[in-house]
Parts: C-alpha cells; structure tokens; sequence
C-alpha cells in the first residue's frame, strides 16, 4: 500500500496495544507495520508533563514557580519617551538582569504587560504574564519586546 517500510529499531517507542486507556489503531495494535496510536500509548516513552504544567505549549523551567503576589499596583513609564517605532532590538543579555523580578513589558505590537520572567534564551524570554487576576506561564520573542523596565 505505502512504499515506506517500519524500521524495526523504532519498535520500542511505539509498543503495539495503544496503553493507558487508548485503543490501538488500526485495531489489534499497530498491525503490518504501523505503530500504536497514540504514538508511545499516550505516555510511554514521553516524560509526563511537571506538576503546575505549562501554558502556550510549553512547560515552565524546572523550579520555575509564578509570583506569590501581584505585580506592584503603579504603572512604570516608558523611558523612550516618544513612544514611536523603535529601531532597535532588545539585547536578551539585558533583560536577563531582570530574571524573576517584576518587569513591565512594553510590546511592539499590544498593550503593554506585567511579566516575571524565569528564563532568557537566545532570542526569546518565558516566565509568568500577569492578566489582571492571575500569573499564566509564557514567552515571548525578544524581537517582539519595544521596551521593558524591571522594579
């Protein structure tokens, strides 16, 4: 039916039964050489996701916990002062100096945000967005970061 032919060293990744609840597909366990669905039976041979979980796709760093408190109750203001187009990219090696410290975000693009970040890769930041109620694990591409301001 399909050229394509199951390479037997992947066989221990996709054990046939399906597992944990889930049916096998095609029924009977992944017959003439398709895998189990859901690949890994829904939990083998995949890491469960840490506890609190992750939002967005993705899970928060290790250790990573959200604030115990709200971001503080004033607005900081932008130091940019025109509040136009800005040419330039925010270096991810300076807005590391506010890891896990309250840091106000000002977007390209939005409104402006509280956001704790916990993690600062190469092109990229993630931590916790408050949403006016409560802290959500996110990330955001520091290309997408006009300013920002830790207190």
């Amino acid at each position: 039916m399909y050229p394509y032919q199951y390479d037997p060293r992947f066989q221990n990744l996709f054990p046939p039964g399906g597992g944990q609840g889930f049916p096998s597909f095609p029924p009977g366990g992944g017959g003439q050489g398709f895998p189990s669905f859901p690949p890994g039976g829904g939990g083998q041979g995949f890491p469960p996701p840490p506890p609190g979980g992750g939002g967005q796709g993705f899970p928060p760093q290790e250790g990573a916990q959200p604030p115990s408190s709200p971001p503080p109750a004033f607005t900081p203001a932008p130091k940019l002062g025109s509040g136009g187009p800005s040419l330039y990219a925010v270096d991810p090696g300076a807005i590391s100096g506010c890891l896990y410290r309250y840091t106000y975000i000002w977007p390209r693009n939005g409104r402006p945000y509280w956001f704790y970040p916990t993690f600062v890769g190469r092109r990229s930041v993630a931590g916790y967005r408050w949403t006016g109620s409560f802290w959500v694990y996110a990330g955001v591409d520091v290309n997408q970061i006009r300013e920002f301001q830790c207190v």
